[in-house]
């Protein structure tokens, strides 16, 4: 998930400030069961606020007498790598963070600790359904759900306003007949969009897809299959197409959202909606500050009125190396991080909490309230090792995408070749 391995493997791209200093490696003193102790501990730049890690990291310390928790925070460019390092060393952190789709790679290769057993003990029955998949492998639990995001569509209230647009689409037809409006209103003006939409949001993408009862792939005992030809698949595609032609967007067909940058179109003041991250307000007001006060959002419509479409959320899981030298240690410090009492002020920094089904914290904020709402009907990547090949090569999603949106490849063509080059990256 390139965009949420940016974010929260996905998180970074949450402008919050964290303690500490960048990995110098894993490491835990004296695991002898006597005398203090070192609990080494790597959350990702951008992942939790200083205030949340100041006060978990004194509360365990309290109440562990004699430990330290060295607590240092990582980037996430290069993180794969320092990771794969760490984790066949016998000195690794005793708890890391991953992104959700690194996760299933570092689990099947057996690098971390089986945490089955300690699911209740763990706040489990409030994780977050799509982190959970990507924690398990074969049958067992090897990492935990630590927070998660998801798109929702970000709009201009003035501009609605404007329009006459009196209440935010709550079905695909509204949300149509929205864009119709906006381009009455504004259309005169050539460089205006009532949706800046690129070729390749393949993220996007999916909402559709599931929305039609479809997915990308399918599991089939261990291995997983792709579906992207299926006739739900087919639709969904068909909806992102239609959406493209209605808006009339200049947005390039051969690239994705990050190139480029879609926030930073929004801020220039000449777009109404764009499907988008929350925080991709704060990164179209660095050159726009007026532009936050005039916006909101709405959670992706589905096709169903008054519902709304699921969606993909990325995010981040929690594990323990299985070479941690005080297993049990870091297994006391997950409980306490994904308490309600942690897990809650995850959501008023703006986080879905992996560990809570609490998210009123997130109503404080209009954009977070409709990621909240979109939030209870999210979908994973395919939780299968071989994802992350598929995201940092040649995606097919996007290959499939581009070729439909421009004329390329008719429809059956561009699924019926992406499905193949999917099935071939799950099986290589």
């Amino acid at each position: 998930m390139k965009r949420l391995t940016k974010l929260v493997a996905g998180a970074a791209a949450i402008a919050l400030a964290t303690a500490g200093c960048a990995g110098s490696g894993g490491g835990s003193s004296d695991s002898s069961g006597s005398g203090d102790k070192t609990l080494t501990v790597w959350l990702m730049s951008g992942s939790a606020p200083d205030t949340l890690t100041d006060a978990l990291n004194k509360e365990f310390e309290a109440a562990n007498s004699g430990v330290t928790v060295k607590y240092e925070v990582q980037e996430w460019g290069g993180i794969q790598d320092k990771l794969t390092t760490a984790l066949a060393s016998q000195d690794p952190p005793d708890v890391i963070e991953l992104g959700n789709t690194l996760t299933p790679s570092f689990s099947a290769d057996g690098v971390l600790t089986d945490l089955s057993g300690d699911v209740a003990d763990l706040n489990g029955d409030q994780w977050l359904a799509s982190l959970k998949q990507s924690g398990e492998w074969d049958g067992k639990d090897y990492a935990t759900p630590f927070y998660a995001a998801n798109r929702v569509v970000l709009y201009r209230t003035d501009m609605f306003q404007q329009a006459g647009i009196t209440a935010t689409p709550t079905s695909r037809q509204e949300w149509l007949d929205a864009i119709t409006k906006l381009k009455a209103t504004f259309g005169s003006d050539p460089q205006f969009q009532p949706l800046y939409l690129p070729g390749q949001n393949w993220y996007s993408l999916l909402s559709f897809i599931y929305d039609e009862g479809g997915n990308i792939a399918e599991k089939d005992g261990k291995e997983f299959k792709a579906t992207v030809n299926s006739p739900e698949a087919k639709a969904g595609l068909e909806f992102y197409k239609q959406l493209v032609d209605a808006s009339g967007t200049t947005a390039p067909k051969d690239n994705d959202e990050q190139n480029p940058e879609q926030a930073g179109i929004y801020g220039q003041g000449k777009v109404a909606m764009m499907i988008a991250l929350p925080w991709e307000v704060g990164t179209a007001a660095k050159d726009n500050p007026d532009i936050e006060k005039n916006t909101s959002a709405f959670p992706i419509p589905s096709k169903t009125a008054g519902k709304t479409a699921p969606v993909f959320q990325g995010g981040s899981n929690l594990a323990i190396p299985v070479n941690s030298k005080n297993p049990e240690l870091a297994k006391a410090y997950l409980k306490l991080l994904l308490s309600d009492k942690y897990q809650s002020q995850l959501a008023e920094a703006g986080m879905v909490p992996g560990a809570s089904t609490d998210l009123s914290a997130l109503d404080a904020n209009p954009v977070s309230k409709a990621m909240a709402a979109a939030s209870k009907s999210g979908n994973a990547a395919p939780a299968t090792p071989k994802w992350g090949t598929v995201e940092a090569g040649q995606n097919p999603l996007k290959d499939m995408m581009t070729a439909y949106l421009t004329g390329a490849k008719d429809l059956d063509t561009a699924t019926n070749d992406a499905n193949t080059a999917l099935d071939a990256a799950f099986s290589g």
